[in-house]
């Protein structure tokens, strides 16, 4: 016997007529004594299938008829999953509140390690996610094996709309058990505008995952050009090494991998990437690209990349190297340090985001 596929015989009279949403048919069933408590082989209740079929009205016959109303609302199929889970994951609204009503647990988790909130966000339920949060659903729990959090979630599936909302209410930088943000999810995916929104409310585009992986190496590694625009436009570091050799900087994920939109990104991208590291070592497939596309005229690069960095900004990319992309990008900490203020504007390289103007 399968527990995920249901036998038509191992459902009670009960369940069948839920499953239907005959209501009338179950208030009969219900006066001649019948149980609402009988379950499947899935371990279903009838609760379980007004609650996945959005059958608010048997849901109410049924809670009215149980001896336990708080034991039944939150009762479990084989699975771990409670009649709430089933209404969240369905998008089922109005059965959601008269569960919730009765008590069920917000944050019950299944074996499979999701919730009720966490099956709304997957599934794309807006009006549901705002429910369950707004009655006190947990916002930064874990979840399936690799340690996600909802906005993660919310991300990865590119629901724009509920990430906007949890935004709001859940933390920005929670990380899985690689490391990774809900801000990298989105550079990693593609979903740029998902990108933005996080951006925006003020996730950090510089977060580093265990490997060290930054959102800009991996959208460039993908060849997301949205995303790397997105990021470049929201100060991420161009020149943060991303691993722990400190030699691959996102340009040479974009060469190594081949990432043609990457490498034949606008000219006035391409030379504000540029302008964030040593040019002169950038990786030979790369070069050659870029010396036919200035054959070609489709790159116009600055005339001083042709040349030998200058030992100032090669400094400052050291100083980088040392205190690190973070520190550097908060102007309290710049202004600390016991340097000239114009020095202190060039260690954040403000003469050259100054030169480039970019839509956030």
């Amino acid at each position: 016997m399968m527990f995920t596929e249901c036998y038509e015989d191992t459902c009670s009279a009960v369940a069948l007529a839920v499953r239907r949403g005959e209501a009338r048919l179950l208030q009969r069933l219900l006066r001649k004594g019948h149980s609402v408590d009988v379950k499947d082989n899935r371990g279903w209740s009838a609760l379980h299938e007004a609650a996945a079929g959005g059958h608010a009205q048997c849901v109410r016959l049924l809670l009215t008829a149980s001896d336990s109303c708080e034991d039944y609302v939150n009762s479990l199929t084989h699975n771990s999953e409670t009649p709430l889970y089933f209404a969240a994951k369905n998008g089922h609204l109005r059965a959601a509140r008269r569960l919730i009503r009765a008590g069920a647990d917000l944050n019950k988790m299944s074996n499979d390690l999701s919730s009720p909130l966490f099956a709304a966000v997957d599934s794309g339920h807006k009006e549901i996610v705002e429910l369950l949060v707004s009655e006190g659903a947990e916002v930064n729990g874990t979840h399936f094996i690799s340690g996600w959090s909802c906005l993660h979630q919310a991300v990865y599936k590119g629901h724009t709309e509920i990430v906007k909302f949890l935004v709001s209410v859940c933390s920005l930088e929670a990380v899985d058990d690689y490391g990774i943000t809900p801000l990298f999810v989105a550079a990693q995916y593609g979903h740029h505008q998902c990108l933005e929104i996080l951006a925006n409310a003020g996730a950090n585009v510089n977060c580093q995952a265990k490997d060290m992986a930054t959102p800009l190496l991996i959208a460039a590694q993908e060849g997301h050009l949205s995303c790397v625009e997105q990021l470049l436009a929201h100060k991420a570091n161009p020149n943060l090494y991303c691993n722990e050799d400190q030699w691959q900087l996102p340009i040479h994920a974009a060469a190594q991998f081949r990432r043609i939109r990457i490498e034949e990104a606008e000219s006035r991208i391409l030379n504000f990437l540029l302008e964030f590291i040593n040019w002169k070592t950038l990786p030979l497939k790369l070069l050659h690209i870029l010396t036919q596309r200035r054959a070609k005229g489709t790159w116009t690069p600055q005339k001083y990349f042709e040349s030998v960095p200058d030992l100032t900004h090669l400094c400052r990319l050291a100083v980088r190297t040392i205190v690190g992309s973070d520190a550097l990008s908060k102007p309290s900490f710049v202004r600390q340090l016991p340097v000239p203020t114009l020095l202190q504007d060039y260690l954040q390289f403000n003469d050259i985001s100054s030169n480039y103007t970019f839509m956030a």
